[in-house]
């Protein structure tokens, strides 16, 4: 079996499958000759929807990587500048309960501990409005840049919202088109093995057997490779995170001038929350919630009332819904023998912030970066891949569940069941000891490429109202001089950038019309 990999199968479309594909694709299928076969292979008989998606800043350099343009983007996917996150009332409930989590790093972040300076100032805002400059321009609707600036380049860093579906369809053609992948529309019977028990071909329907040297599943849900063929058990974590519902909805705008948010709002309600998309022509809204403490026809109420205050009671009325089903988990492991799976076929937690297709991109381009030459170091590769993804698992269950934990709401039995001490994941209880004394940093993380980094934590942390108390350190104590001028340039420039940079919609609409400067 010391075969070099040649031919690959990816199974299943939709977002996951063709990124996958295409970033395989744009690393090894250059020289057609020399370079790696890829067929994605997908059903013509399950339809993938999509309501509405965030991404992560990753989003861009995996685009340019793939070789797309920025402005066809925008163009074909229904996409809109993402600039982090706004949750309100997580904390208590009120109407003046929110805070930001933006994708900029405070500005000293690395030179002082900036959560002391805060805490003992006289700063009069929040943690993250006194020195970051992107909540700012996002409560002010503003564009991360101008049309000026060139493509996948920013003032502010910035991910996307998009429209799922097209996602896909945009990136099936770049794909197909420009990187040379096999397209394959077929049902897929069974998976025919190896002696050895490795997968050797897909029977299909009409296609006969497919044959192959790595399989990459992608079938969402379903799992049909690694979860259905080879039985990998899949590890549940609604013990820790409850939500396993959701209700989505396509808003319409009431005007099509409307503002478009340079956020995601992510709204708390008594059983869950609700997530809020802009898209130039919509907004993608949805009730996410736990089936354990509340019934589809409450979260529907709640949903409806949501959408009330935008949409007007009759129109809100009027729009269906889509119910959606999930178990907050994944599987043991995510690459046996020679099939790895990718989104949701290796798991999935809840759409708190988008973890799915960063954990997608990371997952691909691990593939794409570690592919093995031959079948002898396959072992060698998945071993190290699984232990990774098992980290990058374990800590976004962490990073999630830190936003139930500081809540101090106590209206619903939701509320209290996520404060129990039996719902906190061991490593998350210690961290958060830890922190009681010394703010978030570099050292409680030990990956280089972490998902959530530590500036993330503490945007929460301090956002939520947790305290660090003082540790009596030079670099905590004497620097207020130095915490000064950080705030008083962070006002500065966010004052800048909300005079100068356009409104979201403004900025979209130039580059539907106009395009970006190309790289």
């Amino acid at each position: 079996m010391g075969n070099a990999v040649k031919n690959i199968i990816i199974l299943g479309g939709g977002s996951a499958g063709w990124l996958t594909a295409g970033l395989i694709a744009s690393e090894h299928g250059i020289d057609r000759a020399r370079g790696m076969n890829i067929t994605l292979v997908e059903s013509p008989d399950i339809p993938i929807i999509g309501v509405g998606e965030g991404t992560w800043p990753t989003m861009r350099r995996t685009l340019k990587k793939i070789g797309v343009s920025e402005s066809d983007l925008f163009k074909e996917c229904e996409a809109s500048f993402k600039q982090g996150a706004k949750f309100e009332k997580w904390v208590n409930g009120t109407a003046d309960d929110f805070y930001y989590h933006p994708l900029v790093e405070p500005l000293g972040y690395s030179d002082t501990e900036l959560f002391y300076q805060w805490k003992n100032g006289e700063y009069n805002t929040s943690f993250g409005d006194a020195f970051c400059f992107q909540g700012h321009i996002c409560e002010h609707g503003r564009a991360p840049k101008l049309i000026t600036t060139p493509e996948y380049s920013g003032i502010a860093n910035y991910a996307y919202h998009l429209n799922a579906y097209k996602l896909g369809e945009f990136l099936k053609k770049h794909c197909i088109n420009k990187l040379g992948v096999n397209h394959v529309i077929d049902n897929v019977l069974k998976a025919c093995s190896h002696d050895n028990g490795d997968i050797a071909a897909l029977e299909t329907e009409n296609k006969g057997l497919l044959k192959a040297d790595l399989f990459i599943d992608c079938s969402g849900l379903s799992s049909i490779l690694l979860g259905k063929h080879y039985g990998i058990p899949f590890i549940s974590k609604r013990h820790i995170l409850f939500n396993d519902s959701a209700l989505a909805a396509q808003v319409p705008y009431r005007e099509p001038d409307d503002a478009i948010t340079s956020h995601t709002i992510s709204t708390a309600q008594k059983n869950g929350w609700i997530w809020d998309i802009g898209l130039p022509s919509r907004r993608g809204v949805g009730h996410t919630y736990s089936s354990a403490h509340t019934s589809d026809e409450q979260a529907e109420i709640e949903l409806r009332q949501y959408i009330c205050h935008s949409l007007g009671e009759q129109r809100s009325a009027e729009l269906s819904l889509r119910k959606i089903s999930f178990e907050p988990g994944h599987r043991e492991v995510f690459w046996h023998r020679n099939c790895v799976a990718v989104g949701m076929a290796s798991g999935f937690l809840e759409p708190l912030e988008a973890s799915a297709l960063v954990l997608v991109e990371m997952a691909a381009n691990r593939i794409s970066e570690e592919m093995p030459a031959n079948r002898t170091v396959m072992d060698i590769v998945s071993k190290r891949y699984n232990q990774r993804f098992l980290y990058n698992w374990d800590a976004i269950v962490d990073f999630l569940k830190l936003h139930y934990v500081l809540s101090k709401r106590t209206d619903s039995q939701y509320w209290l069941d996520n404060v129990s001490k039996e719902s906190i994941p061991e490593r998350l209880r210690e961290l958060m000891l830890l922190w009681r004394y010394q703010p978030p940093n570099r050292h409680d993380f030990p990956y280089a490429e972490e998902v959530f980094p530590s500036a993330s934590w503490q945007y929460v942390l301090y956002g939520m109202g947790f305290n660090s108390s003082q540790r009596p350190t030079r670099k905590a104590m004497n620097r207020s001089a130095l915490s000064d001028k950080y705030f008083r340039e962070t006002q500065e420039f966010a004052a800048r950038c909300v005079s100068k940079l356009p409104s979201n919609r403004e900025l979209i609409d130039k580059i539907v019309q106009f395009g970006m400067q190309p790289v």
